[in-house]
């Protein structure tokens, strides 16, 4: 039976505007060392600039990789809640119900196109965003959509799924940023501890 395993990454850590740091790019390299382990298949990436910059930085770690961009893999808000919790409210204040359906389209498209089995076994790495890796997690546990509100995601942290037939989806990892230096963990999250 054919399993479809998703190596689904967080981007290296970004400035303002959105482009890869020095910090990112290292914390890239030691995730491309980690993926070099593993019999990688494809890589996929978020049109956005610090996604599509961490996929060519993966690459030369998987030569041969094809590496594609894929539209749903796009950062963006996937459930709006009707009464978000409250350290949240500022945060979805002013979103439109437009907006809302919009990121909810996106969502279901991203879950429709990778969070299913595979015909053949494949082991695919998806470089995203914190919400997207969060939305798909929620998904694969069959957990309430507001769900992807309560998980954190670092730069360059791996979270791992596996899809099959006739089984239901297994989280096999989540965030794991052991191969990262202490010191670049959690980048982009502000100071406080880090596990």
């Amino acid at each position: 039976m054919a399993t479809r395993h998703l190596y689904v990454v967080r981007h290296g850590a970004a400035d303002a505007f959105g482009n890869l740091t020095a910090v990112g790019e290292q914390q890239t390299h030691h995730l491309g060392e980690r993926l070099a382990r593993s019999p990688i298949t494809a890589v996929w990436h978020s049109p956005l600039a610090r996604a599509t910059r961490t996929a060519a930085l993966l690459a030369p770690h998987l030569p041969g990789v094809p590496v594609t961009e894929a539209a749903e893999l796009v950062d963006h808000v996937p459930h709006v809640p009707k009464t978000p919790p409250p350290a949240w409210a500022g945060f979805f204040d002013g979103y439109s119900s437009e907006e809302a359906a919009a990121g909810e389209r996106l969502a279901d498209a991203l879950v429709a196109r990778f969070a299913r089995p595979a015909a053949a076994e494949a082991h695919e790495v998806l470089v995203t965003h914190a919400y997207q890796v969060a939305w798909l997690v929620r998904h694969a546990l069959g957990a309430p959509a507001d769900r992807w509100l309560a998980m954190s995601c670092g730069n360059a942290a791996l979270t791992a799924l596996q899809f099959r037939e006739g089984t239901p989806p297994a989280l096999v990892v989540y965030n794991d940023m052991s191969h990262l230096p202490e010191d670049l963990r959690w980048t982009g999250f502000g100071p406080g501890p880090r596990p």
